[in-house]
């Protein structure tokens, strides 16, 4: 799941920005409205995260405008604003929920946890091909009673094969997918991640899943006959 998350401290931002990632989001983290402003006409995410009071382009602006181009996605707002004005004034924005700050961290991730099943790509949190079954919530993968533990980002790469079976993905679509907007992957961080998970998969009898369509990218294909 990617997430937007704008809020103009980054003393708030760092803090959020890690604890949605060890959780296996995919996250973009930025300070001002403009530059979110740009991310959401370029970019589809499952779940923005909004501070209420941001300069030049605020929150509720963002999420109103984010609802009047038809985007689905739930909104969070973070706020210091906590009235019955405030919250209706925000609902009638397009927001979804609302959590005052400074945000306690554990109850984000429950609330990002339920929002996330609102949105338009939620398929669940286990993901199931064949018989192969990636547990999000639990960052593991199972396969024949065997279970192993996988990375944020090993999940984060099997949940996009996973949503895109049988297809062939080039380099740059998955690196688009996986990295944060900002980040620029070096050339063999992709190769080295696939290395990893096929690594994982491995311990769980599924190594040969991930084919490599050479000059083209990746794919995920089960054997024929699932043993």
């Amino acid at each position: 799941m990617r997430i937007l998350v704008v809020e103009d401290d980054s003393e708030q931002l760092e803090p959020l920005h890690a604890v949605l990632s060890e959780a296996g989001y995919i996250v973009d983290g930025v300070e001002d409205g403009e530059t979110a402003q740009w991310l959401l006409s370029h970019k589809e995410y499952d779940l923005l995260i909004l501070d209420w009071m941001l300069p030049t382009i605020s929150g509720l602006s963002l999420c109103h405008q984010y609802r009047q181009a038809g985007k689905t996605a739930p909104v969070l707002m973070l706020t210091a604003k906590d009235t019955t004005l405030d919250k209706v004034t925000g609902l009638d924005a397009g927001a979804d929920d609302f959590l005052v700050k400074p945000a306690d961290l554990v109850e984000l991730l429950a609330r990002v946890r339920a929002l996330g099943r609102r949105s338009p790509q939620w398929q669940g949190d286990t993901l199931r091909m064949a018989d192969l079954q990636l547990h999000l919530n639990r960052l593991t993968v199972e396969r024949n009673h065997a279970t192993v533990e996988v990375s944020p980002r090993e999940a984060q790469l099997l949940e996009y094969l996973m949503r895109h079976p049988n297809q062939i993905l080039t380099r740059s679509q998955i690196e688009d997918a996986l990295w944060e907007w900002g980040m620029e992957p070096e050339s063999n961080a992709l190769t080295v991640l696939i290395r990893k998970l096929r690594h994982r998969l491995h311990l769980v009898g599924a190594e040969d899943w991930i084919k490599t369509v050479y000059g083209m990218g990746y794919t995920l294909k089960p054997p024929n006959r699932v043993e």
